[in-house]
Formats: structure tokens, sequence, C-alpha cells
């Protein structure tokens, strides 16, 4: 949890009592501790922040990475996974070498090219819940609704055959191990997604489509200001796995949050302008967000009122931070028509989530089509049964099991 005063230190993360709700050690570490010594899956030890201000300037400065790879940072995971060994290294880490590529890739993912998506986004919604209501209740919707819904649309954007989903959550899984999979299983997924988007390349390079590969493709290579071929499969494989496994993931617990205390639903269906507000709310609100993000301090920096020395591996988790009372008013309700809402989920800065218009759009798409289709879908079990995911690095609810 945090050192003590007898400089012990406790295992990271941290879970909560419950599914949806964050551990009471949050708040005793942001008051008392917030700059706190803790052990990782792996063994090794990091520092964990989690305070609002503290969080957002160590996410904010550019020269601090996600790239685990300095001989004296800490492993997130025994086993490796998608923050350790060499996964991803082909997209550079920072610098101006990682904006030409955020400028190549964020092209596909701007607020308003998402807007242009919403209405096919929506149309993908109605044909998974009709499927839903076919099949009746109680169902899943993180099965019916919430998985497939983020793996089509990505791979509508990367055009890659939405038939292959299956593999993808399971390499995607495989790659977000924090204490799931060995070695072995990892090596294994990281070399068939590999050789799945190499394949997939050059397909794209002989025939090529209306995508992002395809538009990613004909900007060349290194030597033109475009990508490697390395650096190609990187962006897919990242894409895939970040654009369909968090999605999924927050669609089955912001619908789970709203139906745990109903007056948070009928508000919605009283009022739907509060979609946008919502959705905002739901990823501030989210006690269950997993791992955080790791970042690498190549230099001494001050943070929280003391020094943390180069070398430190700071696990920054924004769950904890969006919990903070000093930025947030009733920082532990949950209020629809918040606003500003300057929460921390995707992060801040020259690293922060490049897909973050895609998953908003996605996330109001959903919680539309819900409303409008099901207003009177409710919890099929107490929200204290709900189930984590574990073992990986995202966080999320086994299933969401839902009636109407």
């Amino acid at each position: 949890m945090s050192q003590d005063s007898s400089g012990q230190v406790f295992g990271y993360p941290i879970p909560g009592e419950t599914a949806l709700e964050p551990p009471a050690a949050w708040a005793r570490l942001r008051q008392e501790c917030p700059v706190a010594r803790v052990r990782l899956p792996s063994g090794d030890e990091a520092t964990l922040l989690t305070r609002y201000e503290d969080v957002k300037q160590v996410l904010a400065d550019p020269r601090f990475t996600r790239r685990l790879t300095a001989a004296d940072a800490a492993r997130v995971s025994e086993a490796g996974g998608v923050f350790d060994g060499d996964f991803g290294t082909a997209i550079p880490p920072g610098g101006e070498g990682h904006q030409r590529w955020r400028r190549l890739v964020g092209r596909w993912f701007t607020a308003k090219r998402m807007t242009a998506l919403r209405p096919a986004i929506e149309e993908m919604a109605e044909g998974l819940v009709d499927d839903m209501v076919k099949r009746g209740a109680p169902a899943d919707l993180k099965a019916c609704l919430g998985f497939p819904l983020p793996v089509y649309v990505i791979c509508e954007l990367l055009g890659v055959p939405a038939a292959d989903r299956d593999r993808f959550s399971h390499w995607s899984d495989t790659l977000l191990n924090l204490t799931r999979y060995g070695k072995a299983e990892i090596a294994a997924a990281h070399a068939e997604f590999t050789a799945y988007m190499t394949a997939h390349l050059t397909a794209k390079r002989e025939q090529p489509g209306d995508d992002l590969l395809s538009e990613l493709i004909a900007a060349g290579g290194e030597e033109d200001g475009g990508l490697s071929d390395a650096a190609l499969v990187a962006t897919g494989v990242g894409l895939l796995v970040a654009g369909h496994e968090t999605t999924a993931n927050m669609i089955g617990k912001m619908t789970a949050m709203l139906l745990a205390d109903r007056t948070r639903w009928e508000r919605l269906l009283a009022d739907p302008s509060l979609v946008r507000t919502a959705v905002e709310e739901a990823l501030r609100f989210d006690a269950n967000a997993g791992f955080g993000l790791p970042r690498y301090l190549g230099e001494e920096t001050e943070v929280g009122g003391g020094v943390l020395p180069a070398g430190t591996t700071a696990v920054c988790n924004m769950a904890a931070a969006n919990r903070d009372d000093a930025v947030f008013d009733r920082a532990g309700e949950m209020d629809l028509g918040r606003s500003p809402n300057p929460h921390l989920t995707f992060g801040v800065g020259p690293h922060s989530c490049l897909g973050q218009a895609l998953a908003r759009t996605e996330l109001q798409a959903v919680l539309t089509v819900l409303l409008r289709r099901l207003p009177t879908l409710e919890l099929a079990v107490p929200p204290e049964e709900l189930r984590r995911v574990e073992g990986l690095v995202v966080g999320g609810l086994r299933d969401v099991p839902v009636r109407w």
C-alpha cells in the first residue's frame, strides 16, 4: 500500500473492496503519503503517486516516458507485457520522433473525424442491441455489446477483418499481462500478433484501402518522413490492443456505474442531453481503471514537496488522482452534470491517449443507444457481486449481467 513509519513497502496494485468501489487506502495515501513506495507484481519497487497535481506534473513532463527499458527501471510484471521488454520500442518513446509519429497517426483520430464516424458507430450498437434482445434476458452486456463494438470500429479503421476479433482479444490480454500469463505465452502471442500484422501490411501494400494503415504506408518510409516497417507493425498492434480492450471494459463499467444507483439512469432518461458530461464523469469516477501509467524518471525531479532521484519508476494512479477532493468538489460522488471535469483518465501532455476522441465517441454512442432502446435496463445481480478482471494492467468487469 504505502511505506509506513517502519519503512515497510506494501504491494501494488491495491484492490478495492468491490469491483466498482475505490480502495479505502487511496484517500489515506493522498492525505498522508502521496509519494509512496510500493512493490510491483515483478517484485521490483516503484514510487506511487496518488494526488492530482503530482500525477498531472509527471504525466505532462515530456522527459518521462512509459518505455521501461532502462537498466534501473522497475519491471511491472515478472513475465513481461506491454510495459516491459522491447514491446513497442519501434515507436519512438519521446522527443521529436514520438511527436512525428503522433502527427502521422493522430490525423485519423481527430474529434471532427470521430464525429463523422458517430452515426456508423450508433448503427453498429443498434445491431448488437438487436441481437442481445433477440437472445433474451438476462444477458452479459460486456460480451454482447461492450466487447464487440470497439473491435468492429478499430478493425474498420485499420482495415483488418472483424472476424479475427477473438484472436485479437487473446493476443491483447496476453500483452496486457500483469500476473495472468507466463513468459512463454507472452512470447508466443507477441510473435503471432507480429506475424499477423506483418502479413496484413504486406496485403495493404499490394491492395491499399481507405484505412489508417494504408495511409501510413502511402506516406513512405522513414527516409520520406513516414514510419519504418517495424514502426508500422508496432502501430497496428498497439492500436488494436489500445483501441478495443480499454473501451470494451469502459462500456461495461460505465453502464454498471449508472445502473448501480438507479437514480443516475433515471436522470439520464429524463435528460439525455447529459450523455456527454455523464461519459466524462464515468471516466473520472472509474475506481477500477487498472494499473495506471508507469513513468521512468531519467533525472532528479521534485514531486509532491520531495525529490525523486534519477532512475525512479513512478506509477501514476490516475483513478486515485481523479478522486482528489482538492481538485474535484464532492469527488466521491458521481455528478452526471459535472463541468468542467479535468479528469486525468486519458493522461495529459505529449503522451496523452491518442484515441481519446474515438473512446469518447464510442461511449457516448453506446449510452445514447442504450437509453433509447432499453430504458428499463437494470443490473441482474447486486453491484457488490460484480467481478473484477484480474491479472491484467487494464481494469474491467468479467461480465455485466443485465435484464430489461
